[in-house]
């Protein structure tokens, strides 16, 4: 028991053989990647465990700027057959909801959704098109630890069995990006842009001063593209603008001659 709980995690693929009028691009598919982590604890250290998967799958969904999230709680109903004793499972039900509420999500409590081995937590994340998915899951599970006759040695010399937690935070990975490249529209945030800036050089004499203010962008590791074009610069700031850069960096005589740069970001407001 002093070795408890142990949390293992890893990255694995996953097939499915999807029927064809349900696969969909990135959000279903029949092979992804899912980031799963088991937990294996005792009955008085699961209040603490679903906390902690609560308040990471929060903090991973605020972070990547998905605020527009749900929680849905799965319990069990009078008529499903259920694996666990009536105890644990009145325990663990009251441990996913007491961390749910602890974390001040506002969440729906569904009778005959849990799973039959343990009540779960579902993060269900809107698309740009109000779509819902579902992306992290916080499961319980008496099953596993049954079936494979898993045991620890309490403080009392005795044989128990450990409860097991299944914690996804992305579900699919797949899925994720596709969601999260809809939920940003592709105007992704500064940190996550596959292009950070442009430099659009006004006209030939200022190319020299462009490459250079590149080269010193890829050293501090500012992901930049040059457009040194013979291309107008209204047709240049436009097609950088059409591709959602953050920040489009406008190099000409001027800016060379004073060793700046003048800069703007992809919703038009000049910043100098």
């Amino acid at each position: 028991y002093r070795d408890l709980p142990v949390r293992l995690a890893e990255f694995g693929a996953v097939y499915r053989y999807e029927q064809s009028g349900e696969v969909s691009g990135l959000v279903r598919a029949r092979g992804f990647t899912q980031d799963d982590a088991h937990i294996f604890c005792t009955p008085q250290q699961l209040p603490d465990e679903i906390g902690g998967c609560v308040e990471l799958s929060q903090f991973v969904l605020r972070a990547l700027g998905l605020n527009e999230y749900r929680v849905r709680i799965g319990l069990r109903d009078a008529e499903g057959k259920y694996i666990g004793s009536h105890e644990a499972w009145t325990r663990a039900e009251a441990a996913v909801t007491a961390a749910v509420k602890a974390s001040g999500m506002q969440y729906t409590s569904e009778a005959g959704e849990a799973t039959f081995y343990g009540p779960k937590i579902d993060f269900v994340v809107k698309d740009c098109l109000g779509r819902e998915w579902q992306l992290g899951t916080v499961q319980v599970d008496y099953n596993l630890p049954e079936r494979f006759d898993l045991k620890y040695v309490g403080d009392d010399n005795r044989e128990h069995r450990p409860i097991m937690v299944h914690r996804t935070l992305f579900g699919s990975l797949e899925r994720f990006l596709g969601i999260l490249i809809e939920h940003f529209a592709g105007a992704f945030p500064l940190w996550l842009a596959p292009v950070q800036a442009t430099i659009c050089t006004v006209s030939e004499k200022s190319a020299a001063y462009a490459r250079e203010t590149y080269r010193l962008c890829a050293e501090v590791a500012l992901r930049t593209e040059l457009d040194d074009s013979s291309e107008r610069i209204g047709a240049k700031i436009r097609r950088a603008t059409l591709m959602k850069v953050p920040y489009i960096l406008v190099v000409g005589e001027q800016e060379a001659a004073n060793q700046t740069i003048n800069v703007r970001t992809r919703e038009g407001r000049q910043l100098g």
